[in-house]
This record gives C-alpha cells, structure tokens and sequence, in this order.
C-alpha cells in the first residue's frame, strides 16, 4: 500500500511523514507544495480554492493515503484529498478545522485534544534501530579513531525563535571543548543546511585545534545518521524539534545546547523529553546518565492503521 506525502519542500517534514508511513508499512511518495506567487504572503488557511493557488499535485493511481504536514501541508492535503477521494492523515496542529481530516498526529507540545487526535511526545521520524545498525557498520571506524566515547554533536541554526551567529557559536564551542576536555571523550561535530556560514567559521576556528572534528558531508557522504549511531553522548542545538526526537530515539544521553531565543511550543517539548529523563540541559559539567531509547511514532504508526483499517 502507498501513502503520498505533501507538504512544503523542507528537510524536517519530509522526515516526518516518511517515518509515519515507514513505520506503518507503507510505501511512500512525497509531493512537494510548490505556491503560486503571491500567495506565498497569505496563511494557506485563508487561500479561496487552495489548489488553485500551488503547482498542480498529481497522484499515483496506487496511492491509498494522503499524509499532510504543517499548515499549509494540511490545507492543501485535505483539498487533494476530496479530489481524489482518500482518507487524509496531519501531521503537526494544522490551524484549521479538525474535523477536515480522519485523523490528526501532533505532539505534546502542540497543545490540541479531540477524538481524531493522536498524540506523540516525540516529532515523527524515520530513524529506526535497524537504520541505526547499518550506520553504525558504516561509519564507526570513520568516527571513533579510538576507543574512548564519542561525542555527537548535531548543530542547527537561525530560525527566526532561536539565533546562532559568531558569538553565539563561540560560547558553545567553549562549552564544548570543556566538556570533552573534562570527560576524556572524543568528539565529531556537524552543522546543518541552516548553521550560518559565520558560526561555521568560529566552530571551526576553536574546534579543530582542540581536536574536535567537524564533519560536513552530504548525500551517502552525510555522517548524521552515523553520528547518531555511533554516539555515546549526544548534543544537539534547542532549535530543531527532529534533530532531537531523532537523538532521542538511539541509547546515547542526550544534551540540549541552548541558543538565545524563545519558543512557548519548543519550550513545551523540550520539558516533556527532560520530565521524561530522556534530555538534559547541556553543561560542561554534566555526566552522561543512564537512558532507554524514547521514539513514539511506532506505536502511533500501529494505531493510525488500526484506526483508519489500513
């Protein structure tokens, strides 16, 4: 059976609904919303006949679910899926009615209960423990040069709530020698599409010199998933939820890298991942501490399907 996706072109959501339909058995195909100007500036919400207003979405003649995302994922997933005729799955508190959709995955933190709401601590994700065992054989000899802890450092950026510039970047590079410093570990760091090109600079101009390495490579070149395979202790910046819900799927601890900024809803998720044990704020004083792998979009996958008879 396959699912297709559709959402606005960005890494994280794609992550999302290809964990959800991963995880549930499906094949998947993602259609990208691709908005017609000048719609751009309008909340989707409040587009007249939403599909008029994107690039035209084909579906696979196979396809047997729509999976939406975010907000203007949803509007546009839940008029693609009256065309077509099929049940229609959200992920994330799409801003609008709910009952336009069979069912709704949101997080804790995205604050919204009903009858066709599901709820998961986690952002959905695609990182499961056989992925992480073929990373794992991949790139532990690339990773560890040594046979001391490694320490995973996974950095985001900018994004309008939280800020990651130069001195920013020099702080946390601080910490992060102090750290690895204190506890003898080994440490590999890698930025992200979003990591300023002037924060990159200042991470590397203090890293590499006290042996942490930084590693920026891309498509199968690209260690994050072997970052998080490998990890003994993970850090990662506050700013992205799926950085995050991904780190806290693997057996490592995980530490919170703070960055100027604020927002009430990552606020919300971040405190229910520490009340769960799962993450602590980040301290170069801090000792690892025993965890258990916390990922909810198996089980949210199952009742999605048993819900919907799939």
């Amino acid at each position: 059976m396959k699912a297709t996706i559709i959402a606005e072109d960005f890494a994280g959501m794609r992550a999302q609904g290809a964990g959800l339909a991963e995880k549930a058995g499906l094949e998947w195909e993602f259609r990208p919303v691709l908005i017609r100007k000048p719609w751009g500036h309008f909340p989707a919400r409040y587009w007249p006949s939403p599909l008029k207003r994107i690039a035209p979405i084909s579906i696979s003649p196979d396809s047997r679910l729509i999976i939406s995302i975010g907000g203007t994922g949803g509007i546009v997933g839940a008029a693609v899926a009256r065309r077509e005729g099929l049940p229609v799955v959200q992920i994330q508190n799409p801003r609008t009615a709910l009952a336009k959709f069979d069912l709704v995955i949101a997080n804790t933190h995205d604050g919204i209960i009903g009858e066709n709401v599901l709820i998961s601590r986690n952002a959905l994700h695609p990182v499961t423990p056989q992925k992480l065992e073929v990373a794992r054989a991949a790139w532990e000899s690339r990773l560890k040069l040594d046979d001391r802890p490694l320490l995973s450092i996974l950095i985001g950026g900018t994004n309008g709530r939280f800020s990651l510039g130069a001195a920013e970047a020099a702080e946390m590079a601080d910490g992060l020698i102090a750290f690895a410093s204190r506890t003898g570990m080994q440490a590999v760091l890698t930025p992200s599409r979003r990591t300023d090109a002037a924060a990159l600079t200042v991470l590397k101009e203090k890293l590499i010199p006290a042996g942490i390495r930084i590693l920026e490579g891309q498509g199968d070149d690209n260690p994050y998933l072997g970052m998080l395979a490998c990890a003994d202790v993970i850090a990662v910046t506050t700013d992205s939820v799926s950085m995050i819900s991904e780190a806290a799927a693997t057996t490592a601890p995980v530490m919170i890298l703070p960055l100027p900024g604020k927002s009430t809803r990552i606020g919300r998720f971040v405190e229910t991942l520490q009340d769960a044990g799962r993450i602590r704020p980040f301290s170069p004083d801090l000792e690892p501490w025993p965890v258990h792998p916390l990922d909810d979009t198996p089980a949210t996958a199952r009742e999605m399907r048993q819900r919907l008879k799939l």
